[in-house]
């Protein structure tokens, strides 16, 4: 899995004018979230918990030193497949290294499923909807996951 993890203070998606997923409660992280064709329920449970743990919110002294879990932020997470985009050619790119639809959707609602587990507010965009995603990122702070590179 690959997730694009931006520390906001607002976040919401969009989909024909209607929100259908809010950052609620402020702040916590918008995750841009990409499945790859290898990706099982343990990547899911593996990401969920690096994000619920990840320390990049700031403590009493402005250090960033607290996590999803230590703040009560929450998360909202959008399916995006074009990060497994192949641009080595071309100017168009590619996106058979995503995981298709069947397997990916399931995945993004187990990720979805496993940071409500670990007590983190979680809300969702629609899976294969064109989507208007708006955040303020805060910081800003943008932190990568690969799950291959854990492998």
């Amino acid at each position: 899995m690959r997730a694009v993890l931006q520390r906001a203070t607002t976040g919401r998606v969009l989909v024909d004018g209607e929100v259908v997923g809010a950052l609620d409660p402020t702040p916590g992280f918008v995750v841009l979230l990409g499945v790859g064709p290898n990706d099982t329920e343990a990547e899911a449970r593996l990401l969920a918990d690096k994000v619920a743990g990840l320390r990049v919110f700031a403590d009493a002294q402005g250090k960033m030193n607290l996590s999803l879990r230590d703040t009560g932020g929450g998360a909202l997470v959008i399916s995006q497949f074009t990060l497994y985009a192949d641009t080595r050619r071309g100017r168009r790119p590619g996106f058979t290294t995503a995981a298709p639809p069947s397997q990916a959707e399931p995945l993004v609602a187990r990720f979805i499923d496993e940071l409500r587990t670990l007590g983190i507010p979680t809300q969702g965009g629609r899976f294969g909807a064109e989507m208007r995603v708006e955040l303020t990122n805060s910081g800003p702070v943008t932190i990568l996951f690969d799950t291959d590179e854990w492998r």
